[in-house]
């Protein structure tokens, strides 16, 4: 066998990584297209160009640094897109900050945890989004806030929490207003902003970003500068993204998809960040898309879909369209024929990744045959390595066969934030990246997902694992055993199923019930789909519960073969 028959593959590219800090790079930017639009958030009513952009960024980093954020400090953002959301991601970048993401899902569970594991300093937090009332819910984590003065919060359930600002114009009790805090900046002066800024490494870490945990936890993976700017200035390379570029953002910024190969991506191209909506909105992305005459767009599949089939789809005029991604699961073929055709992204690519690779590793190119771009997720990202190994031995497998991906390069994470142990079973000693997933690569590169190894679920593109859902529902006392697993569907790509297995001594529960128990403390896409209850799993000899078994018997009761 010979060398060239193997499952590896690596990016090769003449432009060079980026060895500059978020800030630094920002500010190049801002100064070599001062008279750009740089931001529109159709939303907010808000216009600005690179050089009003770098001015609000810059009031926000001083302000920061007035009310105490020092380098390395957590500072969380919980909150829908917004303009405040990227300007305090680039704010925090300029001091060497680390920004938490916090999804704007979340119910108290999930955000007592999140805060406390990463000992978030600040947290910045819009009142409400949808149905959940944000500064509600932090008054019930924390009620010492209403008494407290700004920025000295002591609660016992969030220790580490010390500063809060809100992001509405109404004053709330212990917590700063947004505009308010940015009138701090006047105690800061530029030039201990610029010292500040200079005094940073591109290597340091930038951001921390929770995904669900197997073990029940969410674990945060830890970006650096390097991570995440180089990640998104190969990917918009990728799409061609230039100055002249329009770039319409639906995807949540809480993810990689929008902080990193969407903000990031404009901000290293001088190109136009557009977001249409606090959340998405498929009439909303439309309207955007044909007013502002965007050249590019994200989305999920499930989202291109629910575009497309708008019922006044076509009355926009979508024709300034010519590239954009689509990430989270596979196109389906007819999906991409329409998105091609219908709304002229004749250049449109699929990207595949993981947070913990910041996010994107590989990638298909606007000039891929028609099949490579609708069965598989594209060929390794620039001065990025991917082998396809045998889980057991850790060999690299022949073209052709099925084995787990791992990834290697400048995008792999510094590690999960404070978990050594999840770190080691994550990357190796040779800085190979395990994804987990079973993939197989062609003889052109090209690199297929075949499954995955672990129980992960993918929800219209959202990542849950089972465990972390299991976790919850023992906490219900009428449940002895739970088993989480997918289950197809055709809107969302996957549900959830779970088998339930009652206390002998515990009244009967129903699947509304259950439903009922979940609403408002874990995230709504987590909520099982389909209950069914048992008195037995299915299993190994060895009593290890067989999912996929499970997941069998649930498409074929559910009639969901289809």
């Amino acid at each position: 066998m010979t060398d060239t028959l193997l499952s590896y593959t690596r990016g090769n590219s003449n432009l060079p990584l980026i060895n500059m800090t978020i800030g630094d790079k920002f500010d190049q930017i801002a100064g070599d297209f001062p008279d750009n639009e740089a931001l529109v958030v159709r939303h907010q009513g808000i216009r600005w160009t690179y050089r009003e952009f770098r001015q609000q960024v810059d009031i926000c980093a001083r302000a920061l640094l007035a009310v105490g954020i020092n380098k390395g400090d957590r500072v969380g953002i919980w909150s829908p897109n917004c303009a405040e959301w990227v300007t305090l991601q680039l704010a925090t970048a300029k001091i060497g900050a680390i920004l938490v993401n916090i999804n704007p899902s979340y119910r108290l569970h999930e955000l007592e945890y999140a805060l406390n594991h990463s000992q978030t300093r600040m947290l910045v937090l819009a009142e409400r989004f949808k149905s959940s009332s944000y500064t509600e819910m932090l008054y019930e984590l924390a009620p010492e806030l209403r008494a407290s003065p700004r920025g000295k919060l002591s609660a016992a359930k969030l220790p580490h929490l010390q500063i809060v600002a809100n992001l509405s114009e109404g004053k709330h009790d212990g917590m700063w207003r947004w505009n308010d805090l940015l009138e701090e900046a006047e105690k800061v002066g530029a030039k201990h902003l610029q010292a500040v800024q200079q005094s940073l490494h591109f290597r340091d870490p930038i951001n921390i970003q929770y995904t669900s945990g197997t073990t029940g936890f969410p674990k945060g993976a830890t970006l650096s500068h390097h991570n995440i700017l180089n990640n998104g200035y190969f990917v918009a390379e990728s799409i061609k993204l230039t100055e002249r570029d329009r770039l319409v953002i639906p995807v949540p910024l809480y993810h990689c998809f929008g902080m990193v190969m969407g903000n990031l991506g404009c901000l290293t191209h001088g190109a136009t960040i557009i977001y249409p909506g606090e959340g998405f909105d498929p009439g909303a992305v439309l309207e955007t898309v044909a007013e502002e005459r965007a050249t590019a767009l994200y989305g999920v599949p499930t989202m291109f879909i629910a575009e497309l089939e708008h019922p006044n789809f076509a009355s926009y005029d979508l024709s300034s369209l010519r590239t954009g991604i689509m990430a989270g699961s596979i196109c389906p073929a007819e999906v991409m024929k329409a998105v091609n055709h219908k709304m002229h992204m004749r250049e449109v690519q699929i990207a595949y990744g993981m947070t913990e690779t910041s996010p994107v590793s590989t990638q298909t190119a606007a000039d891929d045959p028609f099949d490579k771009r609708v069965t598989t997720v594209g060929r390794t990202q620039p001065h990025l390595e991917s082998k396809i190994i045998d889980p057991a031995s850790g060999e690299t497998l022949p073209r052709g066969a099925i084995g787990e991906l791992c990834t290697r390069g400048y995008s792999v994470m510094l590690g999960y934030w404070n978990n050594d142990e999840a770190t080691r079973a994550a990357i190796d000693d040779d800085g190979w990246m395990h994804t987990g997933d079973l993939a197989t690569m062609d003889e052109d590169g090209y690199i297929q997902i075949a499954g995955r190894i672990k129980d992960m679920v993918i929800r219209g593109g959202e990542n849950i694992y089972p465990k972390e859902v299991e976790e919850f529902l023992f906490t219900h006392p009428a449940i002895a055993d739970v088993q989480v697993t997918g289950v197809p569907d055709k809107k969302y790509g996957e549900e959830l199923v779970a088998w339930v297995q009652l206390r002998t001594d515990a009244d009967a529960v129903s699947a509304e019930e259950l439903r009922e128990f979940c609403k408002g403390k874990i995230t709504h896409f987590k909520i099982p789909r389909y209950f069914k209850f048992t008195d037995s799993f299915p299993m190994t000899v060895t009593g290890k519960i067989q999912k996929f078994k499970m997941r069998e018997i649930s498409i074929a009761e559910l009639g969901l073969a289809e």
